[in-house]
C-alpha cells in the first residue's frame, strides 16, 4: 500500500479516510461543546437520580467547561418542587459524576417551569354521516374487518 496526499495537508493510506473526516461537522461542533455527554444525561436521567428527583425536574441544557470538565447543568424544575431539588443538587452531581467516572458537572443551575409538558387534547366530532359509512362497511367482504370497523365506530362515538 502507499500513501496518497490529498493537498489538503492530510496523509492517509488510499483509501482509507480517519474516522474523523467522516463525522458531520455539525455533530462534531456538538461533540466538542458536550452533546454526548447532555445525550448520556437526558437517556439515563431517571437511572442518575431517583423517581422523586426525576419526576419534580428534567435537563434542560448543559454549559461544558474546558477539556468536558467542571460542567453546568441547567435543569428545567416544576414550580413547587424547587426546594426538594434544591436539597438534592449535590447528591445529583455525585451521582452524574459517578456515571461518567470523572468531575464532569461542578454545578446545577435551576430553571422554575410551570408545568413539564402540557398535551393538547384533540375532541374528534361525531360521524355525521353514519348511513353512509354503514352502507360502505357493508359492502366490504372480509367478516373480520367488517366486524373491526363496527367496532371501532361504535368506540369512536362511545368516547366522543
Amino acid at each position: 500500500m502507499h500513501s496518497k496526499n490529498n493537498n489538503k495537508t492530510h496523509t492517509f493510506i488510499q483509501g482509507l479516510k480517519p474516522f474523523a473526516n467522516s463525522i458531520p461537522k455539525t455533530l462534531k461542533k456538538h461533540l466538542r461543546k458536550g452533546g454526548y455527554n447532555y445525550s448520556n444525561i437526558v437517556d439515563n436521567w431517571t437511572k442518575m437520580v431517583n423517581r422523586k428527583i426525576s419526576d419534580a425536574c428534567y435537563p434542560a441544557s448543559i454549559k461544558m467547561g474546558k477539556e468536558m470538565k467542571n460542567g453546568n447543568l441547567v435543569l428545567n424544575v416544576i414550580h413547587g418542587k424547587e426546594l426538594e431539588v434544591e436539597y438534592e443538587k449535590k447528591d445529583i452531581i455525585d451521582k452524574i459524576n459517578s456515571f461518567f467516572g470523572y468531575n464532569c458537572i461542578s454545578k446545577v443551575t435551576l430553571k422554575i417551569v410551570q408545568d413539564k409538558i402540557k398535551s393538547n387534547k384533540k375532541v374528534f366530532p361525531k360521524i355525521k354521516n353514519l348511513p353512509k359509512i354503514e352502507e360502505k362497511m357493508d359492502k366490504v367482504k372480509n367478516i373480520e374487518l367488517k366486524n373491526s370497523l363496527k367496532n371501532f365506530l361504535k368506540a369512536f362515538n362511545d368516547r366522543n
